[in-house]
């Protein structure tokens, strides 16, 4: 059974992300290197799984995350890393424990990026 100090709230509001319209992608290679970040950090099922697992609950700590995979801490922790690197996923350290969730807005940047392809 989870407690509520396992899947406490997360992070503050998020930041606005400046964004460009979607119109000007077209040929933007920065927007090609935003997108082909964001591909990468999605490029791993365990990453896709992780990102549906923090989408299901407004946070997680690792241990959490590392109850439902059948994998070490340690390659948990470097999936969160690769996510959180990538702008996908924010962390908030509460002390020893940390509380990670999904950027939405970040989510919605690499939507855009998508459909501009």
């Amino acid at each position: 059974m989870k407690t509520n100090s396992q899947t406490n709230t997360c992070c503050t509001a998020e930041q606005p992300t400046p964004t460009r319209g979607v119109d000007t992608l077209a040929d933007d290679s920065a927007a090609d290197a935003e997108f082909a970040a964001f591909a990468k950090a999605v490029g791993h099922p365990v990453r896709v799984r992780i990102l549906r697992m923090l989408a299901r609950k407004e946070a997680r700590t690792c241990s959490v995350i590392v109850d439902e995979l059948p994998l070490a801490q340690s390659t948990v922790s470097e999936h969160l890393r690769i996510l959180k690197n990538a702008g996908l996923v924010r962390a908030n350290e509460q002390g020893l424990r940390v509380s990670y969730c999904i950027v939405p807005s970040a989510l919605k940047r690499f939507n855009a990026l998508l459909a501009a392809i």
